[in-house]
């Protein structure tokens, strides 16, 4: 491939339609993958109790076809083009005029306008379409994680050994960095976890919390460990107290940590790390 031909495949325009592609199968992960793994416990859990229960029919991201919610009928391929589609039914069911949910078009065209963003960032290399890949598995996690607070293994833990493989390769950041930064984004989770379960006999997060700010150490570095932690919780602070007063926070409740990790690692990895170090007065 010449690097003229390669420079158009990964230029920000090129990203950003690939981008809303991709957004609209992450809508597909974030709706079917939490189905698909309470099916699989509930059996598992059946199996090892000796027990029949019933499971809803066999889910994958790939089958059965999408379908209305409402009415049942197929989303035919002209009906699931990204955003375009949902703008030409003006967000509603071609046979039932059920309404179709804003949130679609709006994860993919996040999906694409981040992955233009990196493209500008990293440049037509590459380790662009790595760092892209990184990117949509961290807006599939958030959107999991506010649905169900529900982080799962089989998405952070790839995405963890992704981060290694990928340093110790030399493709992201030096491996010392990248080792250390799963370490510390672990640990210092984990022990906040404790030290708050002692204090108030209560868990104030999961451990699939612990597990994606390894991942994102593991990405992006030991130095930005601490640089993603306190913009998750200053954003995570102010969006549950603004939830709290409009009522949109039940008595109780909470709101889930790992969508604002996945968003301060994605606001660091597109700033850069000098950037962020120097914002911070730690240059």
């Amino acid at each position: 491939m010449t690097p003229e031909i390669t420079q158009v495949l990964l230029s920000p325009w090129v990203l950003a339609l690939l981008g809303l592609c991709i957004g609209s199968f992450l809508n597909v992960v974030i709706h079917r993958l939490p189905l698909m793994l309470e099916r699989g416990w509930r059996l598992d859990s059946a199996e090892m109790l000796g027990v029949k229960v019933e499971v809803p029919p066999e889910l994958t991201l790939a089958k059965p076809r999408s379908r209305c919610p409402a009415c049942g009928h197929p989303i035919a391929w002209h009906e699931n083009i990204p955003v375009l589609s949902w703008l030409r039914l003006r967000g509603k069911c071609s046979a039932c005029g059920a309404g179709i949910s804003a949130r679609y078009p709006l994860v993919e065209i996040l999906t694409g306008l981040l992955f233009a963003a990196t493209a500008s960032r990293f440049g037509t290399q590459p380790a662009t379409l790595l760092w892209c890949a990184f990117v949509g598995v961290l807006v599939a996690l958030a959107g999991i994680d506010w649905d169900t607070t529900l982080l799962p293994d089989n998405m952070t833990l790839p995405l963890l050994w992704a981060g290694l493989v990928a340093a110790a390769l030399g493709l992201t950041i030096p491996l010392k960095s990248a080792l250390w930064g799963a370490v510390a984004g672990y640990l210092s989770l984990w022990t906040v976890y404790w030290l708050f379960k002692k204090a108030t006999g209560k868990e104030g997060m999961g451990y699939g919390d612990f597990k994606l700010l390894a991942a994102l150490g593991a990405w992006l570095g030991l130095q930005m460990v601490l640089p993603i932690v306190l913009a998750a919780s200053v954003l995570g602070a102010l969006v549950g107290i603004a939830m709290k007063m409009s009522g949109a926070l039940r008595e109780g409740r909470y709101v889930p940590f790992g969508p604002f990790l996945a968003g301060a690692g994605i606001a660091v990895m597109l700033a850069g790390p000098d950037r962020v170090l120097d914002w911070l007065g730690w240059t």
